[in-house]
């Protein structure tokens, strides 16, 4: 599946929920978010449908995103029924952490075989005001138990104000080192305003070999982050909305005024 720029399209980013059990100061305004209702969620059996017709398009890696995913009820169901589904060949998840710890070795089981870990700072008292009101000690708790079970690479998301040389950042960076993960630095991104770069250590930011598709927890089809279209399975189809979303996947992001990082899944 190749969209108008000849870029092979086979990564297929889900997000399962808005919701999420932390607060961080850069994804959720102090005042809160309008939720969606339950009933306008995707179920898993049409999130499975959707992941099969994408696989016979040319999907091959599948990503659940949030919100936080592992908020979802019966995720673990999810991941196995997508897990499942023949031809998907890389799923993976991004989470907080902080119940990975309760859910790690279920997804493993499941069949998921990577995660990617949210982490900006080692500071307790810094993670507790960023995420207002989270405990880091889940998180590394977390960390702990999906090396236990056998995740392999284990991804630490770190974001960035403005470099990797900030201190929180580079004592992140020595914590990977230590733990013999791999790190991520995502610096902060402004959907309204288009300010995004390329991720430091993994390919998301570059535009000009962007292989992936989004599909937000409502069923809507987001051919970029940093861009407005959004075409619903529940008006166009599956494959229809999958279509146009790839027909219509620009050459670059520019700007996003509809949608928000807790509902799509950065």
């Amino acid at each position: 599946m190749y969209d108008r720029f000849n870029r092979k399209i086979n990564y297929l980013r889900i997000s399962v929920t808005d919701r999420c059990n932390l607060r961080c100061k850069y994804c959720m305004p102090v005042e809160g978010v309008d939720l969606m209702k339950h009933e306008d969620l995707l179920s898993f059996e049409e999130i499975v449908d959707v992941v099969r017709e994408s696989v016979e398009k040319g999907i091959t890696k599948v990503r659940l995103t949030g919100g936080e995913p592992l908020v979802r009820k019966g995720i673990v169901k999810l991941v196995q029924m997508i897990s499942d589904v023949e031809g998907v060949i890389d799923l993976a998840m991004t989470t907080n952490g902080v119940l990975l710890e309760k859910y790690a070795a279920d997804l493993f089981q499941a069949g998921l075989k990577r995660v990617n870990i949210s982490l900006d700072t080692l500071d307790n008292n810094k993670y507790f005001d960023l995420t207002r009101g989270g405990k880091i000690s889940d998180v590394f708790r977390g960390i702990e138990k999906a090396i236990e079970v056998g995740f392999d690479p284990i991804k630490i998301n770190c974001v960035i104000m403005k470099s990797s040389d900030e201190p929180d950042a580079l004592a992140v960076k020595e914590f990977t080192k230590l733990k013999g993960l791999k790190v991520r630095f995502i610096h902060q991104m402004d959907l309204e305003s288009g300010e995004f770069s390329k991720v430091e250590g993994g390919e998301g930011g570059e535009c000009l070999s962007c292989n992936r598709i989004r599909l937000s927890a409502s069923g809507g089809f987001k051919p970029c982050l940093f861009n407005d279209s959004c075409f619903n399975i529940k008006e166009f189809g599956i494959k229809g909305a999958l279509e146009k979303a790839v027909q219509c996947k620009p050459k670059s992001g520019s700007k996003n005024k509809s949608g928000k990082f807790y509902n799509i899944g950065g």
